[in-house]
């Protein structure tokens, strides 16, 4: 019996829209007002930020879809405040509180202390409000029934934590750190150094991957832009080359990508030695952008992640 495709709504789309993701929507909410907006086909969000959280969220549309990934493994950057002295049942301020303790005033140089101890891979206890899924079901559904598991602790690296101003129940840090990282969880760890207990009150990520902050588009922007006229939203999107741009590239001949564009392993003269690598079509531009490409043992690039077509 021959299946039938099922067509998808919309239009094809292809490229990434930054998006400042505004407070009080999930991630998900907020990526399927933005499919809407642009009436696409195809779209996905790269990395959940809580509904509490504001900033860049990068959107793939079609062909953009396939690198998504890698801006999901990619580092990010967020302005964060710890309140101090309230401890919440989610790490976060909308959680209920479970218990309140005194705070002693800190120099810079005693909190400063503290933070110190974060920097580096640290390993993290995920929150029971988080998304991870645990047999399938995420967490924070779970612990919405008043069911607690066990959690395996998780490496991740803190690559900066900057005090950038305190005052005697509050800290605002500016932290750069790898995917995974829980700041509602160093909020907690942080206050318990403390001794006096923290939690998350305000969350901001300024940076995901490439992708900063001051180049995203707050949802009334695109909706104004969508108003001014057809085709106006599209102008906003960065081609899926973007999503790597700071890799190593290599640039291929047309019978060198022809081969690579059936799946092949390739030599490519002057590439990395290993690693991970954008692929170029004789140039490199937006236009001639194929895909991405892992080096082998043997110095040869073979093929991980395509685009479909020319353009991306």
């Amino acid at each position: 019996m021959t299946k039938t495709r099922v067509k998808r709504k919309g239009r094809p789309v292809n490229g990434i829209l930054l998006l400042d993701k505004p407070q009080g929507i999930t991630s998900n909410g907020a990526l399927q007002q933005v499919k809407r907006l642009f009436g696409a086909q195809k779209a996905g969000h790269t990395g959940s930020l809580d509904p509490i959280a504001t900033g860049v969220l990068p959107i793939c549309f079609g062909e953009a879809t396939k690198f998504s990934r890698f801006l999901l493994e990619a580092d990010k950057r967020y302005l964060a405040t710890f309140k101090l002295g309230i401890s919440t049942a989610t790490g976060d301020s909308e959680g209920e509180i479970i218990e309140t303790r005194p705070v002693v005033g800190r120099s810079r140089k005693d909190l400063e202390a503290v933070l110190a101890d974060y920097i580096g891979e640290i390993e993290q206890i995920p929150s029971m409000f988080s998304a991870i899924k645990q047999n399938g079901q995420p967490l924070y559904k779970l612990a919405r029934q008043g069911i607690e598991v066990e959690r395996k602790a998780r490496k991740v690296r803190i690559a900066s934590m900057r005090l950038v101003e305190f005052s005697e129940d509050e800290l605002v840090l500016n932290i750069e750190c790898s995917k995974g990282t829980y700041v509602r969880s160093l909020a907690e760890d942080i206050g318990e150094d403390l001794g006096c207990g923290a939690h998350v009150s305000v969350l901001r990520r300024l940076r995901a991957g490439p992708f900063d902050i001051d180049a995203s588009f707050t949802l009334p922007e695109l909706i104004g832009r969508k108003e001014k006229a057809d085709g106006e939203l599209d102008k906003l999107l960065l081609s899926a080359r973007s999503a790597v741009r700071d890799w190593p590239c290599s640039v291929l001949s047309a019978l060198t990508a022809s081969y690579l564009m059936q799946g092949q392993p390739v030599q490519v003269p002057n590439s990395p030695q290993s690693g991970w690598v954008s692929l170029f079509h004789e140039v490199e531009d937006d236009a001639s952008f194929i895909g991405v490409g892992e080096i082998l043992d043997d110095g040869r690039i073979a093929p991980r992640r395509l685009v479909a077509m020319q353009k991306g």
